[in-house]
């Protein structure tokens, strides 16, 4: 995977006198998790770039990006090609585990790096043990509404059936509500679903389903009468977020805000534009795999 940046960039300059002489540079040999580089190429007179990140991932990008996503020593190489003169250069890079808990959501549309929240630890929690242990392996975003949200997390919807009623399968458990005011439905917010206030008056958590908001642009007004009907109030840094980036403030303080996307909010909307059928379940299947950065 070589398609994030993330706030803690890695710059390995290629400082090349000829074709056939490369070399790159690191201003820091040693990060923590997520550690994503960003590689700034500087040979002009090569017609081709062969890269190995160490972790089992390549490219042949020019100036390629890369996110590692477990810890670990790892010894990157590049190949430089002019016509048939080739050099090479290889430097070992120390990554550490991450502080907090991050993990990788892969579809079949692209990836999203996502952060989750200490500040809930229960739904924290349960979110990474499923990570770590597969749970989501290859399960469907089975709801997905355009301006709203797309949804997962339904066991039921491994290898399901294109007729098969999808929403209300899980893992037997559900998970006490976590409120808090900090966390809002912002465009990126991962956040639990659940059944309704009828039969679930606690708003208790799905101990598996989830959704990721994509919402639409707020307005000052309108974020003043939610904020008057639901006797909240947001922060400037909220109402930024949801006046630049859009998402669903009608929601917070209804459902459980455990995460953030913080890398790859276009796969949102890549995954929210597809074509769906009844019960908003996309007509090509989109797929997942959750891995948990350690």
């Amino acid at each position: 995977m070589n398609r994030f940046l993330w706030c803690v960039p890695l710059f390995f300059i290629i400082s090349a006198c000829s074709p056939n002489m490369v070399k790159f540079s690191l201003d820091n040999n040693q990060v923590k998790l997520p550690a994503s580089a960003t590689f700034k190429n500087q040979s002009p007179d090569a017609d081709r770039f062969e890269w190995d990140f160490g972790d089992g991932s390549k490219s042949k990008e020019k100036n390629p990006k890369h996110l590692y996503t477990k810890s670990g020593i790892y010894q990157v190489s590049l190949k430089s090609f002019k016509g048939k003169k080739m050099s090479s250069f290889q430097q070992k890079i120390e990554v550490l585990p991450p502080e907090g808990c991050y993990v990788v959501i892969e579809t079949s549309l692209g990836s999203m790096l996502a952060k989750l929240y200490d500040q809930t630890p229960l739904h924290r929690d349960n979110f990474f043990k499923h990570a770590e242990q597969g749970f989501y392996n290859d399960l469907l975003f089975h709801r997905v509404i355009n301006g709203f949200m797309i949804q997962g997390g339904d066991p039921n919807s491994r290898n399901a059936s294109p007729t098969s009623m999808l929403g209300s399968g899980g893992p037997g458990y559900t998970i006490p509500a976590e409120f808090n005011p900090m966390f809002v439905h912002k465009k990126g917010a991962i956040a639990a679903a659940r059944t309704g206030d009828q039969v679930n008056p606690k708003k208790e958590s799905s101990g598996s389903q989830f959704y990721i908001v994509q919402g639409n642009i707020q307005t000052e007004q309108n974020l003043t009468q939610i904020e008057d009907r639901k006797g909240i109030k947001y922060t400037a840094e909220q109402k930024a977020a949801y006046e630049k980036l859009g998402g669903t403030p009608f929601l917070d303080m209804e459902y459980t805000v455990f995460g953030e996307i913080i890398e790859g909010l276009d796969v949102i909307d890549k995954i929210a534009a597809v074509k769906t059928e009844r019960g908003d379940r996309p007509t090509e299947n989109v797929t997942m795999k959750v891995r948990a950065l350690h």
